[in-house]
């Protein structure tokens, strides 16, 4: 891990002691090792650890030549050594899957190097299982203070976070405004160096227990005085553990917050409950449900919730919508609250057009982009409310008194609104009301633009992967042939699922089934990519264990060429079908095995000889023939169909084979109850089958 002092200040004294470069070739050669370092180190184990797989990121990043590393232990790349497989086995359980966080590395020369992990399992059934390893410079996503930063620097609480060798790695504002009473909160100063007689109220003997224990601190109380103030002031403490991929401590977080008044107290519980209670789904119209839910009645008796056209989309566009004597639609309505359960009938209802007059808070919260507060609203015949009768009306039926507006804000972009009304609570909004307003609406924002986020990048990662599938597949003469597609219903599961038939002379029939590794649209583009590669080399006729091995020379060399920062990583299984002579050459790239139903309704799964994946240049594949008979159905699948937590492969593959002995039908039937059978409607990844009965071969 690098020191404190290049973490903030760039690396220091990296030129001490020598000279610094002076001609071209030296420069060219640092920036061409600087955008490898960039680079994904891609690394593959085998099941017992070793080190299969070496690229040049890897050695770039890491300090170890090929020959150096191939064949030792992968704990010998960790920083402490150690078992390499709890990288992906925390708990022991072998579950496999995908997992992805920061872990430390050991570079050649023994110096710690933080990176962002992420490592898959390649899928090699009845065998040795591979893992595949890519590891990315924590440097070149901002680290561990990269999720901090944005959300933290200058929100009214004291951040600091130490790493573990307890060195100060950072603080927000709030941190930074204390250096006068805590000195040693300095970025690049360590706990060690504070003096024994120093007033700390956060110890580092109780940092070091919690980076020690991994148990946080929660709510610890201590009080401390500014100097030239009289009144002494509380803060409360939180201390947690950041961990990296596979529970080792990297480092520990504070954050305290002042809750020298009573009041404070309450505002922090309504802020813990905030954390809890607002965006426990990526749905809007919930997510706004929540915030007015969790501020009634504690906060506010009355709140309102409107929502842009972008967030909150209406059967109408607002814009097609006249304007009336009130104003323009600016807003939907998508939450409201009441004290009294059942709001009054002159509240607009969720999804109605909201109109907002030109002189109004609401348009002056929209235009700037901060907050209003108007602790006793005006309610005379000159005030803003007589250009709003419809609000006017409400302000007169329910005794609203005092009023906080706050925008809805992420990312620059104002998302929407939150009122904020007082009717029984006699007391006005203060100043401090409106700060936790802001923060409550801040931690509402951020939950609705991830479910923005999330609707449209599912959505268009879907159109695009199903654009980019076959509109129509045929077997021709020699097979019957079905399909089936059904996306995750989570984002991160959309894209890469790929199947393809493809017409060859001699009514020759080409099967092709494949899984790109990640997710989203940059996934589906990937798939339609190899699709299309796929076709023009199968085109040429090539056997099927020189096409994939072609396939996945092009691809590593693109990503060489192209310096990608996520080169292709897909599996492919290939089965090229003649029904003249009635037999079936395979090959795989890391693909699971198809399954086989004789006309006799006996299930087998070939072992076909398992290959590297497509896009990492790593081997070549072999083929295997099989005589079929005529009937003989072939299921081609991704590991979506027969992947779960906690099991293995090969009861993934018994489950299919039962789900296929106990189904009948057309083959389009049977693709839709071996998929409802196995998976359900709620799919964690893409799921895609494709199904082939062989006929009699025609003269």
């Amino acid at each position: 891990m690098a020191t404190p002092d290049e973490t903030a200040g760039g690396k220091a004294g990296a030129t001490a002691g020598g000279t610094e470069a002076s001609d071209a070739e030296t420069s060219d050669a640092e920036a061409s090792d600087a955008e490898e370092v960039a680079r994904p180190a891609i690394t593959v184990l085998n099941d017992e650890g070793q080190v299969v797989g070496w690229t040049r990121a890897a050695e770039t990043l890491l300090g170890f030549r090929a020959e150096d590393i191939l064949g030792h232990p992968g704990g010998e790349l960790l920083a402490g050594g150690g078992d390499v497989s709890r990288i992906w086995s925390r708990d022991g359980d072998g579950d496999i899957g995908y997992r992805s966080g920061l872990e430390e590395l050991r570079h050649r020369d023994g110096q710690r190097t933080l990176v962002r992990l992420e490592r898959s399992r390649l899928l090699v059934p009845r065998g040795p299982h591979d893992w595949l390893l890519c590891a990315l410079p924590a440097s070149a996503d901002g680290g561990v203070t990269s999720v901090l930063e944005p959300l933290l620097t200058r929100a009214p609480v004291v951040v600091a976070v130490w790493d573990r060798d307890l060195w100060c790695v950072w603080l927000n504002e709030g941190a930074q405004q204390l250096r006068d009473v805590f000195p040693y909160f300095r970025v690049g100063g360590k706990l060690t160096e504070i003096p024994p007689d120093a007033d700390a109220p956060f110890p580092p003997d109780l940092i070091q227990e919690v980076l020690d224990g991994g148990e946080a601190v929660i709510d610890r109380e201590s009080r401390w005085s500014l100097a030239g103030e009289e009144e002494e002031r509380a803060l409360s403490t939180f201390l947690f553990r950041v961990e990296g991929v596979d529970g080792r401590p990297l480092g520990v977080c504070l954050l305290a917050i002042d809750i020298t008044h009573s009041m404070a107290r309450e505002r922090l519980a309504l802020l813990r409950q905030a954390s809890v209670r607002v965006g426990t789904t990526l749905d809007v119209m919930r997510t706004a449900q929540e915030l007015a839910d969790l501020t009634v009645p504690d906060f506010a008796d009355y709140v309102t919730v409107d929502l842009s056209e972008s967030v909150l989309p209406g059967p109408e566009p607002l814009d097609d919508l006249d304007t009336d004597d009130v104003g323009r639609p600016v807003f939907r309505r998508a939450a409201l609250a009441s004290i009294h359960g059942e709001v009054p009938g002159s509240l607009l209802p969720a999804g109605q057009a909201v109109y907002v007059p030109e002189h109004s808070p609401f348009t002056r919260v929209l235009e700037t982009g901060r907050s209003y507060l108007e602790p006793v609203l005006d309610t005379s015949p000159d005030g803003w409310l007589s250009h709003d009768p419809p609000r006017a009306r409400v302000v007169h039926e329910t005794g609203i008194h005092t009023l906080v507006i706050v925008p809805l804000k992420a990312r620059g972009t104002i998302l929407g609104v939150a009122a904020f009304l007082r009717t029984e609570n006699e007391t006005s909004f203060t100043r401090d009301d409106q700060i936790l307003a802001e923060e409550l609406a801040d931690r509402a924002a951020l939950s609705l633009d991830s479910a923005r986020q999330y609707t449209r990048e599912h959505t268009a990662a879907l159109t695009l992967q199903r654009h980019l599938l076959p509109s129509r597949i045929s077997g021709g003469d020699a097979m019957d042939v079905a399909s089936h597609y059904m996306p995750s219903t989570r984002y991160e599961g959309v894209g890469g699922d790929w199947y393809d038939t493809i017409a060859l002379p001699g009514s020759r029939v080409a099967l092709v089934i494949g899984d790109v590794t990640g997710h989203g649209i940059a996934a589906a583009a990937s798939m339609g990519r190899l699709r299309t590669a796929m076709r023009t080399l199968a085109y040429q006729d090539l056997p099927p264990d020189e096409l994939l091995t072609r396939l996945d020379d092009v691809f590593a060399r693109e990503a060489e060429e192209d310096d990608r920062d996520s080169p292709i990583a897909a599996t492919v299984l290939l089965a090229l079908y003649d029904p003249a002579a009635g037999r079936c050459t395979m090959a795989s790239a890391g693909h699971p095995p198809p399954a086989l139903m004789d006309p006799g309704g006996s299930i087998t799964f070939p072992d076909v000889p398992p290959g590297t994946p497509i896009g990492l240049g790593m081997g070549t594949h072999q083929s295997m023939d099989l005589d079929l008979a005529e009937g003989t159905l072939m299921v081609l699948y991704t590991d979506g169909l027969i992947e779960r937590r906690g099991s293995d492969l090969d009861e993934g593959m018994s489950r299919l084979g039962a789900a296929l002995a106990d189904s009948r039908g057309p083959l389009a039937e049977m693709c839709r109850d071996v998929a409802g059978t196995l998976v359900g409607e709620d799919a964690e990844d893409d799921v895609t089958l494709l199904l082939a009965r062989t006929r009699a071969t025609r003269p």
